[in-house]
């Protein structure tokens, strides 16, 4: 019997990698990192990582870290590319020389956010923002460096823990009688709990000793299913939250277009991806949106 594999999860305090603490334990021996608990886990300081590689010499590497901060990203490009690109680079190196599964996360945002339909796997690239092009370079280098990987792109990630779209709606809700929110860009909320045990499906069939494991690899899209605007979003978030018994001041929710919200970067209109790819290949169907969001709300809310 072959021993369970020693996996090394990165970024493990963020809404995606705290959900992956728990999704990942039945699989292996698991070491949970970020730079708040060990300063060589710190993507900043990719010569550390490289000796924090060395040492726990790990069979599957998880990356939840990355520079996420769409709009400092613009002001701040160099440190963007050194956490999303130069030091998911060193994680795809180490794995190509060792052996070990990389598994990556990213973003619609490598795509320029054009047309009206779901985006496949191997729709042309075109990102519009440092983040969004930095998260493409940190892909790319994956692929380059040869070495078995799983790149998961997704969008409108929430989480229970920590703050989310839904979260502010519901605390402006409560203190105002209108609000006004973004009604043309389209995409699918999908909860951090959801990507974790997808992540813990894929990495337990690629790993699986006589599997297809090698035939496997590859970019993935992983998408909640569904679509809708923030507008729609925020609608059904407060709605539901009104179901369960919430007193809400708000009495009307205005759409707006994205114009009206200016930003340092430029967000994608359309983030709709395809996730039939993921469905057809392992087996998956993935939930509609509004399952993920309203299960976060009964646990945000305590009901």
């Amino acid at each position: 019997m072959n021993p369970p594999p020693r996996i090394l999860l990165l970024g493990c305090t963020g809404q995606v990698g705290w959900e992956l603490q728990r999704a990942l334990l039945p699989l292996g021996e698991l070491i949970a990192l970020d730079r708040s608990t060990n300063p060589a886990a710190d993507f900043s300081q990719p010569a550390a990582l490289v000796d924090l590689l060395e040492q726990i010499r790990p069979q599957v590497i998880v990356n939840a870290a990355a520079h996420t901060a769409v709009d400092r990203a613009e002001s701040e490009p160099e440190l963007a590319r050194l956490l999303n690109a130069t030091s998911v680079g060193v994680l795809a190196d180490h794995a190509a020389r060792s052996g070990a599964w990389l598994l990556h996360y990213s973003t619609d945002y490598v795509f320029d956010g054009s047309g009206s339909e779901p985006r496949g796997e191997d729709a042309p690239t075109g990102p519009l923002s440092v983040y969004g092009a930095t998260k493409l370079e940190g892909e790319e280098l994956i692929r380059a460096s040869g070495c078995h990987h799983l790149i998961l792109r997704t969008s409108w990630v929430y989480g229970a823990r920590g703050g989310n779209f839904a979260k502010t709606m519901l605390r402006l809700a409560a203190e105002r009688e209108r609000l006004t929110v973004i009604d043309d860009q389209i995409g699918a909320p999908t909860g951090a709990d959801l990507l974790a045990d997808l992540s813990a499906h894929l990495l337990r069939e690629v790993t699986r000793p006589g599997g297809r494991g090698a035939a496997l690899a590859g970019t993935y899209h992983a998408v909640a299913a569904g679509q809708t605007s923030w507008h729609g979003y925020a609608c059904r978030v407060i709605d539901f939250a009104r179901s369960l018994g919430q007193t809400l001041k708000v009495q009307s929710v205005d759409p707006v277009p994205t114009s009206a919200f200016p930003t340092p970067a430029r967000r994608p209109h359309n983030s709709r991806l395809s996730s039939a790819k993921l469905s057809d290949t392992f087996g998956l169907v993935l939930p509609p949106w509004q399952t993920g969001v309203e299960r976060m709300l009964r646990e945000v809310l305590g009901v």
